[in-house]
């Protein structure tokens, strides 16, 4: 994406489509929210433009927009563009790109925009000419550490990519969307941020991809790190690093999509009281390479459940444990190689939802039980 002329933004090759004119008309209820925010700010709007004239000299930071609880008002929703309009003083920060990707429920995200998002990012940042200091994705809450989780392991660069989004409607008195967006506009542009890599960044606080989680249904904290801890915060007066994000190598991904045009299905399956192993037994039947089992306590599961995994491995499929706790791990060397040659690990510290991600990866590298340990122990 480049910018043509002051207050338009021309697609480049990638995700997305036109963002349109600061201009355009839109419907009167959200100019209305869009004001009432600012004035409950108390500043004076920003100028319509996506990217500002007299702020070239600033980094460059691309939002890449999917919609989410951020953009919701009570009859619509807002585009990437508009959030960025309702941010006093950005255009002092840095240059700002945006790309709308889609405008949906974090549910509705797939795992092909998955890839696609992936490498739209990596392309930005190879761009020969201005790529951005940083990108930032605002999205949807539900399924947002998924989607850091799965950035951080198959992107290549190190680059700030800040997932950020918001826990109250833009309509709602106290939206925490725009200081949200704003903080993550500035964590872009941090010299200390340059290799900071995928992070989630809510309620002030900047949260490691792999172990950022949502742990509240409606409160503005809904995030933490389990077990890791924040990095850092975006206080009032700077953007603070406390610790600096597990050493990887950048320019080369955790795992590689090139050529992927889909990813392995993998299930997760909760364990409960009296659970049979009908659902083993039908992820199985669907074309599950993998199954992950939220596991009660360390890994446990009923009776029934275990008698069907053992099935699910004598068929090649590769089981995981995880814990449906929240907190705590499930050893990876757990299980061994016996009872089938479907791999059967644990997930280390990663929830259900995470060891997906994890699983479904690994399977496009591997089959073997004890690469796929390796794997686990790893990342």
């Amino acid at each position: 994406m480049r910018a043509d002329r002051p207050g338009r933004v021309v697609e480049g090759p990638g995700l997305g489509s036109r963002v349109s004119s600061p201009f355009s008309s839109q419907a009167f209820s959200k100019g209305l929210f869009l004001l009432l925010g600012l004035l409950l700010a108390g500043a004076a709007p920003a100028p319509a433009t996506a990217v500002q004239a007299d702020t070239l000299d600033l980094p460059r930071v691309h939002v890449m927009a999917t919609g989410g609880t951020i953009s919701n008002t009570e009859g619509d929703r807002l585009t990437g563009e508009e959030l960025i309009r309702s941010l006093p003083g950005v255009d002092t920060v840095a240059r700002l790109t945006v790309e709308q990707i889609s405008n949906v429920a974090s549910g509705a995200i797939s795992l092909e925009q998955w890839l696609q998002m992936a490498r739209r990012i990596d392309d930005l940042f190879s761009e020969s000419e201005d790529p951005p200091a940083g990108v930032i994705l605002t999205h949807g809450t539900d399924t947002m550490e998924e989607t850091a989780y799965f950035l951080d392991l198959t992107l290549a660069q190190c680059r700030p990519v800040i997932v950020t989004g918001a826990m109250r409607t833009a309509s709602m008195l106290g939206a925490d969307g725009p200081a949200n967006l704003m903080n993550s506009v500035r964590l872009a542009v941090h010299p200390e941020a340059r290799e900071v890599g995928a992070v989630v960044l809510m309620n002030d606080e900047i949260l490691p991809g792999r172990e950022a989680a949502k742990v509240h249904t409606s409160r503005t904290n809904a995030f933490v790190a389990h077990g890791a801890g924040p990095l850092g915060v975006a206080d009032p007066d700077s953007v603070v690093l406390e610790r600096s994000p597990p050493p990887r190598t950048c320019g080369t991904p955790a795992f590689d999509l090139s050529g992927l045009e889909s990813l392995p299905r993998v299930e997760v399956i909760h364990v409960h009281l009296g659970a049979d192993g009908a659902l083993v037994r039908a992820a199985v039947e669907a074309g599950a390479q993998g199954i992950v089992m939220a596991s009660v306590g360390r890994g446990g599961s009923t009776p029934a459940q275990s008698e069907a995994l053992q099935q699910a491995r004598a068929a090649g499929v590769a089981v995981v444990r995880s814990s449906r706790t929240g907190a705590g791990r499930v050893p990876v060397g757990s299980g061994g190689g016996e009872g089938g040659p479907g791999a059967l690990l644990g997930a280390g510290d990663l929830t259900p939802q995470k060891a997906r991600i994890l699983l479904m990866l690994a399977l496009t590298r591997t089959e073997d039980p004890d690469e796929l340990r390796q794997i686990f122990r790893t990342h």
